[in-house]
């Protein structure tokens, strides 16, 4: 055996396992490339120092730059192994660095990103800098804090994205041990409306719908389909961790987070939450490393334990105004069925997801060991004696973003802290309490100091010997992840690959089918026909589906539509800041032409077409009730008109006694107003003008809605989840068939809404159309009429 270390240029001249080099054109270097025969490749950058190791024929990095082959670099040993012995090495402040997560980074940070930056103290547009340079805050916090796991949001390109990997890979190999960093990403498949399905090829992402869009597909393997696409995606881009799926099961209809969900039903969030982490970790064939994790493999972080679908009067988090989650149907278990039975049994070799995210929310009245009522994070009932004893999860328990952060007194702020429960405690001693809790990660925190405050903590009270062997145990978990996906073998990308993988032509088309697939048919009335015809028709040799009953729909191809333009009025977006109103055409007018003639006069047109989004009351939460000497708390409404709580709880169920916040949160007999009423007069003035030809509703739903007040004006409603308006033509003319069901109910009224449990999934009284129909969970329609095949009897 040879001994000696062995660099780059040594290792160039072994014959089969030759070098390549590569150009990078990230900050000007290239990669060097080192091929193991039934081995990994190596990924080397001149740009950290790291050189390579060689034993037995073998090659190795040489990642703290010592000359020996230590355990944790060598890749025939097992994660499990590798990670022992680095976090044995690690110092105290390199473990706390480890622990953090970052808060979220553009690429660039310009002036306009939600989170701008600077670069050499400049902001970017002044600096020069190019899309993929490291920005102060990210040298700062990867050279002083050692943090290793980055939340990534918007990118400029691919390329940018694989450039600025590099670099980010290259600094964090030359520190210290030569840890590579975590990168990761929020959901990021969602559709754009006006674009052709095809309109990223080469570039921009695949687009699909939202989960709750895939939910309504019904369909695991379609899913799982999905992750495995959107995991070959990331990781081009650098990504390899998913800070998703959310499998909360959405029992309350009025609550914001609803959208990014599966639906209300556990028994199909189980279902497709175990088929889209199954997508993102499962590496096959050359990929593979071990266990089925490999270098195509995405950590799945799945959210959010143990359920954050039922807060008081569907009030969110995100907000001091929502903290509360209850459970007045004692309906608790069944929040927990996707994360046991799915997420936590998975039919691919890596088993389980590998990190589980607590919601904000304080799971009232939930703690029955120790009666605590604090977010979940900071509960040690629900992480250790729940999550990691009783159900056995040993993955990573990374908390959400900000909760350690002290709350900035506004009950509606989106950007405030949110350490519910414990907004007496300092930040520290937040920290140690996470700890004590179970937690290993803390979202949202670029600065080790706390950790470390924490840590100083635990030793005075356990001693070092115990607080070393707690910090290390998360270490374990954290490095076991980085070591699965193959990060520390070769970190690095190819812009050039990213190019063409990131929005292939392939995996676009496959997002567009699932949007096919998603959309919902309610309503497809036969009392009116377009221009005297009912069915469809062939149109430029594409082929069209014929119904077996009859409706207007499909529609005749080069029919003459009319689109009336939909006013957005003035409001606030998630982060509080005022928004503008405005007037915009709905549909892209160059796609619609490509199916339809359109037409300004609804006199002229043969059938109206009617974009909507699903009603918006708000958070609700009102500045002004409580300018007005009121509690502030008011309802959600899901209807158009105005809406007076003259049902619901007089008392809430949850509340703070603090003098500074607000114990009864109750908001019977109080009123609100949608900031989109215009979208009920849109659709009652369209009937109106177009007599008695067709009025067809297009419904973007984001949570279900009241429809009681326009559906018998429309002809045909259709429901959406996020869609390109490619996909809702091809359906209205029969290009495509409708095969999406509701992932979850569509309430008779708010009095329905009220009555419900929040915890008690199906538990509303259901909206009945004038065609009979009541519009429950896993209700949809084809051409043929309502649909009742293997989906419908599985899951209903």
């Amino acid at each position: 055996m040879n001994e000696s270390p062995r660099n780059i240029s040594n290792a160039a001249e072994e014959g089969p396992h030759e070098s390549e080099r590569h150009e990078d054109l990230g900050g000007g270097a290239e990669v060097t490339y080192v091929h193991n025969e039934n081995g990994p490749t190596l990924g080397l950058s001149p740009l950290s120092g790291v050189g390579v190791i060689e034993r037995d024929g073998l090659f190795f990095k040489d990642l703290n730059r010592s000359g020996e082959l230590e355990p944790y670099k060598d890749w025939r040993l097992p994660a499990e192994e590798r990670a022992r012995d680095l976090a044995s090495r690690m110092t105290t402040e390199q473990i706390a660095g480890l622990m953090l997560y970052s808060r979220h980074q553009s690429i660039p940070a310009g002036s306009t990103n939600w989170h701008a930056s600077t670069y050499g103290g400049k902001s970017y547009e002044e600096s020069g800098a190019k899309p993929w340079d490291l920005t102060d805050e990210q040298l700062s916090f990867l050279r002083d804090d050692h943090l290793r796991h980055i939340l990534v949001t918007t990118v400029e390109s691919p390329a940018a994205a694989a450039r600025w990997n590099n670099l980010v890979q290259a600094y964090a190999e030359s520190t210290g041990l030569g840890i590579p960093a975590n990168n990761s990403s929020d959901p990021r498949h969602g559709s754009d409306s006006d674009s052709e399905f095809n309109a990223g090829a080469g570039g921009r992402i695949s687009m699909w719908p939202e989960s709750l869009g895939l939910a309504a597909a019904f369909d695991p393997a379609l899913v799982r389909r999905f992750g495995e696409i959107a995991a070959r995606e990331y990781r081009a881009l650098g990504l390899t961790t998913a800070l998703s799926p959310q499998v909360d099961v959405a029992t309350d209809p009025r609550w914001f987070r609803f959208n990014g969900t599966f639906g209300e039903d556990s028994k199909l969030s189980t279902d497709l939450g175990r088929a889209y982490i199954d997508g993102f970790q499962t590496s096959a064939g050359e990929d593979g490393i071990e266990g089925g994790w490999g270098r195509s493999s995405v950590n799945a972080m799945v959210k959010h334990w143990p359920g954050g679908g039922s807060g008081e009067a569907g009030r969110d988090a995100h907000y001091a105004s929502g903290k509360y989650a209850v459970y007045p149907g004692g309906n608790f278990a069944e929040h927990l069925k996707p994360f046991t039975d799915g997420a936590f049994k998975l039919e691919g070799g890596t088993e389980q997801a590998s990190a589980v995210m607590p919601y904000y929310t304080v799971s009232w009245e939930q703690d029955t060991k120790n009666g605590e009522n604090v977010g979940n994070s900071y509960s040690r009932y629900l992480i250790t004696d729940l999550l990691r004893e009783q159900y056995g999860y040993d993955g990573v328990v990374c908390t959400d973003w900000l909760i350690t952060a002290d709350e900035n007194g506004e009950k509606d702020s989106f950007l405030s802290g949110k350490p519910w429960g414990v907004e007496s405690l300092s930040v520290a001693e937040r920290h140690y309490r996470l700890l004590l809790a179970g937690v290993d990660q803390f979202g949202g925190n670029n600065e080790a100091g706390p950790v470390l405050e924490a840590y100083a903590m635990g030793a005075a009270e356990h001693g070092e010997e115990w607080m070393r062997a707690r910090f290390e145990r998360s270490a374990v978990r954290l490095l076991r992840n980085l070591f699965r996906v193959g990060l520390f073998e070769n970190p690095y990308l190819e812009p050039s690959d990213s190019e063409r993988i990131v929005g292939h032509p392939d995996h676009m088309q496959a997002g567009y089918e699932a949007q096919l697939k998603s959309v919902v048919l309610l309503k497809n009335s036969g009392n009116r026909t377009v221009g005297g015809r009912s069915g469809g028709s062939k149109g430029e040799g594409l082929p069209v589906i014929q119904p077996n009953r009859r409706g207007v729909l499909p529609l005749p191809r080069r029919s003459k539509v009319y689109i009336p333009q939909r006013y957005i009025a003035p409001g606030r977006d998630w982060f509080g800041n005022p928004t503008p109103e405005r007037t915009v055409d709905p549909l892209n007018a160059d796609i619609v032409s490509r199916y339809f003639d359109m037409t300004s006069d609804p006199g002229q047109a043969d059938f109206a077409l009617v974009c909507i989004a699903n009603p918006d009351s708000g958070m609700g939460y009102s500045r002004e009730d409580a300018a007005a000497g009121g509690s502030g708390y008011v309802p959600i409404s899901l209807q158009y008109r105005p809406y007076t709580a003259e049902g619901g709880r007089t008392a809430s169920l949850a509340g703070d006694p603090r003098p500074s916040d607000v114990l009864n949160r109750a908001h019977a007999g109080k009123s609100v107003r949608t900031r989109n009423e215009s979208d009920l007069d849109r659709v009652l003035d369209t009937r109106a003008k177009m007599g008695g030809k067709p009025v067809i509703v297009s419904m973007t739903l984001s949570n279900p809605a009241v429809v009681a007040e326009f559906e018998p004006e429309a002809d045909a409603i259709l429901a959406n989840f996020g869609l390109q308006d490619q996909a809702l033509l091809a359906i209205l003319c029969g290009e495509a068939e409708p095969s999406g069901l509701l992932p979850m109910q569509m309430p008779a009224d708010m009095a329905a809404v009220e009555a419900q449990l929040e915890d008690v999934p199906r538990d509303m009284a259901c909206h009945v159309d004038t065609e009979g129909h009541a519009y429950d969970f896993a209700f949809g329609l084809n051409f043929g009429g309502v649909i009742d095949d293997e989906r419908v009897r599985k899951y209903r």
